[in-house]
């Protein structure tokens, strides 16, 4: 059974590597590798620095950490920032008990809103965001390459009956 409890420093290693793993995922699904650099461990250090990050949470599985998310506080709305679950327990309902908790705290602090910021290309994801409530899209990022890029863009979505890469 699935036990959600706060971060706690013992937990660094097991939550670092979490992240390698969501960079990792990155990786594959843009086919870049550059994402994280060298150390893709090293955003998750300066993630527990953050000054908006007001709690982090684990979820564990027989004491081992398998999830990890955190709120950040910008009144007045809180951001969920990470969802990561370990590959082998995606699917089981413990990204949605994170996000629930997460949620659960935001209003408790009197939060008026609560946003998430999965990028385009995860359409995991996004299915995952949209099935436990995230249904309403606040800001879209849009870019454009200046120069050559290795980055091979995905088609297929239309919003504003523009076609879209991702």
């Amino acid at each position: 059974m699935f036990e959600i409890r706060e971060y706690l420093v013992e937990d660094y290693d097991a939550c670092r590597d979490l992240w390698i793993e969501l960079t990792q995922h990155h990786r594959d699904i843009y086919n870049a590798h550059m994402i994280g650099g060298d150390d893709p461990g090293a955003d998750f250090d300066e993630y527990l620095e953050m000054d908006s990050r007001a709690i982090s949470w684990v979820a564990t599985l027989d004491g081992a950490v398998v999830g990890l998310t955190g709120l950040l506080i910008g009144h007045p709305e809180a951001e969920i920032v990470p969802v990561v679950v370990t590959a082998s327990q995606r699917g089981s309902g413990v990204g949605a008990m994170l996000v629930d908790h997460a949620i659960a705290e935001a209003k408790t602090r009197g939060l008026s809103s609560i946003k998430v910021r999965p990028v385009a290309r995860n359409v995991s994801a996004m299915q995952f965001f949209h099935r436990v409530g995230f249904q309403t899209l606040g800001h879209v990022e849009l870019f454009m390459n200046l120069v050559p890029s290795t980055t091979a863009w995905l088609t297929g979505l239309t919003m504003h009956e523009r076609d879209w890469q991702v």
